[in-house]
């Protein structure tokens, strides 16, 4: 069912990529609408290693062209994707791809630094617009046939909580009482390695070379759960000083620097990315005391990794020290995100579930929701796991 979907956002987007290079890819109608970016020194060590481990690495689908497409051009490999935005477009964030699409038609109009804070009801029930916060904090009422909430699983779950009215008091669409709930972080595990030789990991995109053999749950390992591993290099040279060296490095003055100049080149990351549980008590809720600048209830996240999660995450963690060590690391090293609250973590899923019984999720197949016709919640939201 889903198919169709994905290769039409993937052609609409610009996705870099090669159909068919992992023996675990499904089935898809198209391949790829541009061919993967090149490969790097972490990718080209990584899949050395993982194939004389007996594992299938293939070229990374990213969402980065690697050549000229509809209009933009292919990445130059500055090497500032990561938490930057791209200065020429090659990146295929909405940014730079759906929104001047939209834009163009004369029918979409993006109104920047605004706050939405209420998607407002009728007296049938039905939304009949969304109360938002300039600039200047002025409010406004827009409008709508029909509202579309697309701010993922943390501020989406936070914005239908505090749309309260007389037919929802704990939150709009909110009648099975499971909005907020079932929060899903993503699992994660890095694992660094020193080389001998320079691997000049700083130019270019973040991944070249990923693996999907550990992908799906396994009764055999005794948990639940799956997952991913990549090759990549995620450090700038204040991040790298500040989180990424070994914890016998040392921390301040010239033996900081003289460690930052023989590592920061020489240094790659294996990185697992693995499933979380749905666990009802994993939530965003109003915080009932801490008020944002523009004195709304602030979001709150609680949030505990199920035992499996845990057990996922160190399983991950074991097969990228044994691509390290195969690939001829001469010294390795593990960082702790078991923590929620210590690492980084992104893909907020399941706050909006979905499902066919109103009663046990708040939208349905079309990703409408069972409470409100038209209002539709369309983002991670929605996935139940």
């Amino acid at each position: 069912e889903l198919e169709p979907y994905y290769t039409k956002a993937e052609w609409e987007l610009g996705i870099s990529g090669l159909a068919g290079s992992s023996p675990f890819d499904p089935p898809r109608s198209k391949p790829y609408p541009v061919p993967p970016l090149p490969v790097k020194s972490s990718g080209v060590l990584f899949e050395r290693a993982a194939r004389k481990l007996g594992w299938h690495p293939f070229p990374a689908p990213m969402a980065i062209i690697s050549q000229p497409y509809r209009g933009r051009p292919g990445c130059t490999h500055c090497g500032f994707c990561e938490l930057f935005g791209c200065e020429i477009g090659a990146k295929s964030s909405t940014l730079a791809t759906v929104i001047p699409l939209a834009e163009a038609t004369g029918h979409c109009e993006i109104r920047p630094n605004s706050y939405a804070r209420q998607v407002e009801l009728d007296s049938s029930g039905r939304a009949r617009g969304v109360v938002y916060l300039d600039s200047d904090r002025r409010e406004h009422l827009q409008r709508a046939k029909a509202v579309i909430l697309s701010a993922n699983g943390a501020e989406t779950a936070r914005l239908l909580l505090m749309s309260k009215s007389k037919l929802f008091p704990h939150g709009l669409a909110n009648s099975s009482g499971l909005v907020g709930k079932y929060l899903m972080f993503t699992g994660f595990s890095m694992v660094s390695g020193l080389f001998e030789h320079p691997l000049n990991e700083y130019k270019s995109v973040q991944v070249t070379r990923i693996l999907h053999d550990f992908y799906k749950s396994d009764p055999k390992r005794g948990f639940y759960g799956g997952g991913g591993l990549d090759a990549r290099f995620d450090f700038y040279p204040i991040s790298f000083a500040l989180a990424g060296l070994p914890p016998d490095a040392p921390r301040w003055g010239s033996n900081l620097k003289a460690t930052l100049k023989e590592y920061f080149n020489r240094t790659m990351s294996v990185c697992g990315h693995s499933t979380s549980l749905p666990v009802e008590t994993n939530t965003i809720t109003l915080d009932p005391d801490v008020k944002d600048a523009w004195g709304l209830p602030a979001l709150r996240a609680t949030y505990t990794f199920h035992p499996d999660d845990i057990q996922m995450i160190r399983f991950l963690k074991e097969r990228s020290l044994e691509v390290l060590e195969t690939a001829g690391a001469r010294k390795k090293w593990t960082y702790d995100f078991e923590d929620p609250a210590a690492g980084p973590t992104a893909h907020l899923l399941g706050t909006c579930r979905m499902g066919a019984d109103p009663k046990t999720s708040v939208v349905n197949t079309n990703h409408r929701a069972h409470d409100v016709p038209n209002l539709f919640i369309c983002d991670g939201s929605s996935f139940v796991t």
